[in-house]
């Protein structure tokens, strides 16, 4: 069974460490590689998951929500708890590593203690070890938003992840935002790609058949493995579909439970789903599929540092950005798993060894573009971060960038959980700005916008996150907005969540009659226009020099 021991023991050895005043030296004295990668192995398989990278080669700052609610039965249950009930549910102390990487209590102090997380040359270096002690037993399955949403990500089309994950040799994939890189490119990277990717879920739209691979059978510690994969099901909603016109997506639980039927028929003894639903989404195909052993699953950035188990399957969520790897140990015997133990691993940086081969392979990508990226271009007065239900303070620097750099009353941003965290007083680069706004769809538009078409998408995009069934949702957080305030009631019905809109620039309310000059990004509407969303806000910040967004003005409700 998974160890509450194995995973405190890094915890406990800094418990007594106080959450300011100390240097970067004095906190990383209390961490050592062996510490991190600590695990007491078990069984005869080896299940090692990474996902929702987002295309991040090097350490990042990246810091966790504030706010995750959980609404219908997810409502107050994992992942949908957040800070200190999080520390308190899992008995991390506060103030410790783990603390820092799982939770925002204290997170600027221990930022600049703990430094930055991630880099697929530390995550190479986690992998050697995990193989060097298992072998032939482990299986390396990345599940997803690998290939895009970095600077070189982004001119390069994915190669750049592509080349570097080939070093370390996963078995399998799935995808999501790996979809936006459009059909052609698709098929011409999954041709060459050197493992499975699979998307059982994927149909071609003109012959109704499966657009790839489904099902990989493996054989890793004389059992028969089958990995199931899942791609994001919602991909041409919240992405283009003309950049996919012919493929067709979906949830298609039928068609997860005849994978799985099949895959039992031809003798697997352990069934892993690799998926790119969302957490809530897994958890109730988890109660309504039989035998699906493991879905290791993705897309809504959770991390966990205990499997979730619901009935016989086992959740695993392993946050994002190359901050964590989760190892998982299964004895599987007589067609069956008869015991577990599983790990999330952080990666830190500074004490985590960089791997030569990987480091080399990272730099020679980076190298030519380095001191652009570098290029400094600000400054942050306060702490810039993305994730959270209604807010991130990055997402209002990009909504004061559009209404200032477009002349507009009203800003709209979508709710992305992907992009870096930047300190009070670090400098804003070229790089920070590409890490939170690199995709193949980036034009700032500018339009006018009823008040009634308005609170339309914020509707829409509220039943998105807060439908109580989680099969309607998608993922994401609420769309950021820029000089506007609303009230949200989360409990109520689709269509009547969201009130008392109000423009700030007169302190009026919004008028469904009215029309109003919006400004925003990612459209996914094919032909779009405007300049990219990069260029924008580099612009706006280089402008203002030291950077202070003005906050989000929502009222939640119903929470």
């Amino acid at each position: 069974m998974t160890s509450r021991r194995d995973f405190l023991q890094i915890a406990a050895a800094t418990a007594a460490l106080v959450p300011t005043g100390w240097t970067r030296a004095f906190a990383q004295q209390s961490l050592v590689q062996d510490d991190l990668l600590a695990f007491e192995p078990m069984g005869n398989v080896t299940l090692v998951h990474l996902t929702d990278i987002h295309a991040q080669l090097v350490p990042v700052l990246f810091r966790e929500p504030s706010t995750n609610l959980g609404v219908g039965e997810a409502r107050g249950q994992v992942p949908h708890v957040t800070g200190r009930a999080y520390l308190d549910l899992f008995g991390i102390p506060g103030g410790s590593p783990l603390a820092y990487a799982l939770t925002p209590e204290d997170y600027v102090a221990l930022a600049r203690g703990y430094g930055r997380m991630g880099g697929l040359d530390r995550i190479a270096t986690v992998l050697d070890a995990i193989r060097a002690e298992r072998g032939d037993k482990v299986l390396f399955l990345d599940g997803g938003d690998t290939w895009q949403n970095s600077y070189t990500s982004m001119l390069s089309k994915g190669q750049d992840m592509v080349d570097c994950m080939a070093l370390l040799k996963p078995d399998a994939m799935t995808g999501h935002w790996e979809f936006t890189l459009g059909t052609d490119r698709v098929k011409e990277i999954v041709d060459g790609l050197g493992c499975p990717f699979l998307g059982q879920n994927v149909r071609d739209a003109e012959w109704n058949e499966p657009a790839f691979e489904s099902t990989k059978m493996f054989e890793r510690g004389g059992a028969k493995v089958a990995v199931i994969g899942q791609a994001f099901p919602y991909t041409p909603i919240a992405n283009p579909r003309w950049l996919i016109p012919n493929w067709l997506f979906g949830i298609r639980e039928e068609d997860v439970q005849a994978s799985v039927d099949k895959a039992r028929k031809d003798g697997a003894a352990l069934v892993v789903l690799l998926s790119h639903n969302g957490f809530d989404v897994d958890r109730k195909l988890a109660s309504r599929v039989k035998g699906i052993d493991v879905i290791l699953t993705g897309h809504t950035h959770d991390a966990l540092p205990q499997a979730v188990k619901v009935g016989q399957t086992l959740l695993i969520a392993s946050g994002s950005h190359g901050k964590f790897l989760t190892r998982v140990d299964l004895d599987v015997r007589d067609g069956a798993v008869k015991g577990y133990r599983s790990k999330l691993i952080p990666i830190f940086s500074d004490v985590i060894a960089s791997q030569k081969e990987m480091a080399a392979k990272i730099q020679a990508i980076r190298s030519p573009h380095e001191a652009m990226l570098k290029e400094e271009l600000g400054r942050a007065e306060g702490l810039l971060y993305r994730r959270g239900n209604f807010n991130g303070t990055l997402d209002d620097m990009i909504c004061d960038a559009l209404l200032a750099e477009r002349e507009a009353e009203i800003a709209l941003s979508p709710g992305f959980r992907w992009g870096t965290t930047l300190l009070p007083g670090q400098s804003i680069t070229r790089e920070d700005v590409y890490n939170a706004t690199a995709i193949t769809y980036p034009a700032a538009y500018r339009m006018t916008m009823t008040g009634g078409r308005l609170k339309e998408v914020l509707e829409d995009v509220a039943d998105n996150l807060f439908n109580a069934d989680p099969y309607y949702q998608q993922g994401g957080d609420m769309v950021r907005v820029g000089g506007v305030a609303y009230a949200i009631d989360v409990a109520r019905p689709a269509g009547s969540r969201v009130s008392d809109l109000t423009l700030l620039r007169t302190g009026k309310p919004i008028e469904a009659g009215t029309s109003y000059t919006v400004a925003g990004w990612a459209s996914v509407n094919e032909g779009t226009e405007g300049p990219p969303i990069w260029d924008v806000v580099a612009a706006h910040v280089r402008r203002k020099g030291t950077v202070n967004p003005t906050p989000a003005q929502v009222t939640v409700r119903g929470a």
